[in-house]
């Protein structure tokens, strides 16, 4: 993940406001920031983007972003039941990804919705023995995902 800084003040407002749409329009835009800022000198709004840049880390962009012909076919790969759970599992982190405004796959991965719906997860504790699931992501998706997996 790459960060960028913007900063649009008020006297040049219409020139910065284009040029922090356009690298907005040309990114992978995970979260976007924005404070006021107010000096003796300057007066405006300081923007912080994180975004994916593909030339980082190609591979991950274009699996993220489902262009790799490397695409698994997770009805194909799964059981049955685990499939449907899966499914259900899909459904809450899109309802989680558009609740927080961010790409579904910053919430979970494909890969790791099926390791979770493979082991069957119950609860928080269970969770964080999925591997590529770190604590962060725990305390923040997970009791929200094992509330909606429930209604």
């Amino acid at each position: 993940m790459q960060i960028k800084l913007f900063y649009i003040g008020i006297e040049q407002y219409e020139e910065d406001n284009e040029q922090l749409n356009k690298f907005l329009r040309s990114k992978k835009i995970v979260h976007v920031e924005s404070s006021m800022l107010s000096t003796g000198t300057y007066c405006g709004w300081l923007f912080t983007v994180r975004y994916l840049d593909n030339t980082v880390n190609n591979n991950y962009y274009r699996h993220t972003s489902g262009g790799s012909s490397d695409k698994i076919d997770y009805k194909n790969v799964l059981d049955e039941k685990t499939f449907e759970q899966f499914s259900k599992l899909r459904e809450v982190r899109k309802k989680i990804a558009s609740d927080e405004a961010i790409p579904a796959y910053a919430v979970f991965t494909n890969e790791e919705l099926s390791k979770i719906a493979k082991a069957n997860c119950l609860d928080e504790n269970d969770l964080i023995k999925i591997e590529g699931i770190g604590d962060k992501r725990v305390e923040k998706y997970g009791k929200m995902l094992f509330e909606l997996l429930k209604q």
